[in-house]
């Protein structure tokens, strides 16, 4: 029953993306592109270079670690070169992508429609991009990647925000988030928060599941008294952080030395942490989690178009993808990625079922997605009021 309830509110997302573009852009989101409002119709030439904007962990070129290294086959078979900036959240990724600096990006859920609704994203053909027959059903003509039936980008992979925890301090894994909200006083400066106006979003699920009565069924449809609620637990929790984080080697580092013992992160981060001998485990919660499922985009004022979609192409192939993911921590876009992973199980990838109840990073809008029409849910921009309160 649990699940069949979030199926249905999900497809009411689905069914408001062009309003929730409509409703940033009436937000004054708008106005950064001046680019193609139609997908290309054929490619040329790759023009030699390429400027890549992305989470850390999905365009590596074997300069953090040589062995990990799926750019320079890229730019060996295209002779585009690639140089790569990495970004920390989604708000920066948009910032830095309004500059123009960049042919692609990486986006989460919480940043694609911002894109779109801003002019900074082009329509993708998808015909130009072979390997998108391959990608799970369940990721293609979403909210946040397709807009008005118009495809914005190709899906890389999809994951959920996890507990972390030193194994020093806790003898088993945490079965609860209350660990970093109600009880995080007996860990008083050594929780640690994914720091992002979006981390309200884990609050509400938390609240979801320990106060009912406060009527949440979506975290990122929250009325007043909703996102109201979810600010006071997070300025509780706030006293007893050491540190928030977005930049992950900063979160390893906090483990390693044991500033921090508990609070959210990623598998990659664990996967890092792991082999620098860190001690530290992690785990899903009973509440559940938020999570990602993030979309390749083209920036609409490139100069770079032919590399760009050879790099869309590229990152969606089997052993590219399987590859990039599985260094990531997450599930890969498609069965014939997991043929070059040996994990793929531990991942649940292709399992829809497992997939649908992971609440993906999606952008607040007023007009509530979960399908309530008798009140007004409070948009992103108050999701950033509240974070900077709630930071003090």
């Amino acid at each position: 029953m649990k699940r069949m309830t979030r199926t249905v509110r999900r497809g009411v997302t689905v069914g408001l993306a062009i309003t929730t573009v409509a409703l940033l852009t009436a937000c004054g989101t708008s106005g950064g592109g001046t680019g193609p409002t139609e997908a290309a119709s054929e490619l040329g030439e790759t023009e030699g270079q390429l400027s890549v904007l992305a989470w850390p962990g999905y365009a590596e070129d074997g300069s953090n670690d040589p062995a990990v290294d799926w750019v320079t086959p890229f730019e060996d078979a295209t002779g585009c070169e690639v140089t790569v900036k990495t970004f920390g959240t989604s708000d920066e990724a948009v910032n830095l992508f309004k500059t123009g600096d960049y042919d692609v990006v990486s986006a989460s859920g919480d940043a694609s429609l911002r894109l779109v609704a801003a002019g900074d994203v082009q329509p993708v053909n998808l015909d130009l991009v072979p390997n998108y027959a391959n990608v799970y059903d369940f990721l293609k003509d979403k909210a946040w990647n397709t807009v008005d039936g118009q495809n914005y980008g190709v899906p890389h992979g999809y994951g959920a925000n996890l507990l972390m925890y030193s194994t020093d301090v806790f003898s088993e894994a945490p079965s609860s988030w209350g660990v970093v909200f109600d009880e995080s006083d007996a860990y008083t400066g050594k929780v640690t928060a994914y720091d992002s106006p979006i981390y309200i979003a884990d609050a509400a699920m938390y609240l979801m599941a320990t106060q009912p009565d406060l009527g949440i069924e979506n975290p990122y449809a929250l009325d007043e008294e909703q996102l109201a609620a979810a600010v006071d637990l997070l300025k509780t929790q706030r006293a007893n952080i050491g540190e928030y984080w977005s930049d992950y080697l900063k979160e390893i580092q906090a483990f390693t030395t044991g500033d921090t013992v508990v609070g959210t992160t990623w598998q990659v981060i664990q996967n890092v942490a792991a082999a620098e001998g860190a001690p530290t485990d992690v785990t899903v919660p009973e509440e559940g989690v938020t999570g990602w499922s993030d979309t390749w985009m083209i920036s609409s004022s490139t100069e770079n178009p032919n590399c760009s979609y050879a790099w869309l192409d590229y990152i969606a192939s089997p052993e590219v993808n399987g590859q990039a993911t599985e260094y990531f921590g997450e599930a890969p876009s498609s069965d014939e990625a997991c043929e070059f992973r040996s994990d793929c199980e531990a991942y649940h990838a292709g399992d829809a079922a497992y997939a649908e109840n992971i609440w993906y990073w999606t952008t607040p809008i007023e007009k509530c997605i979960d399908g309530r029409t008798d009140v007004t849910c409070t948009d992103y921009s108050a999701w950033t009021e509240a974070w900077q309160e709630i930071k003090g």
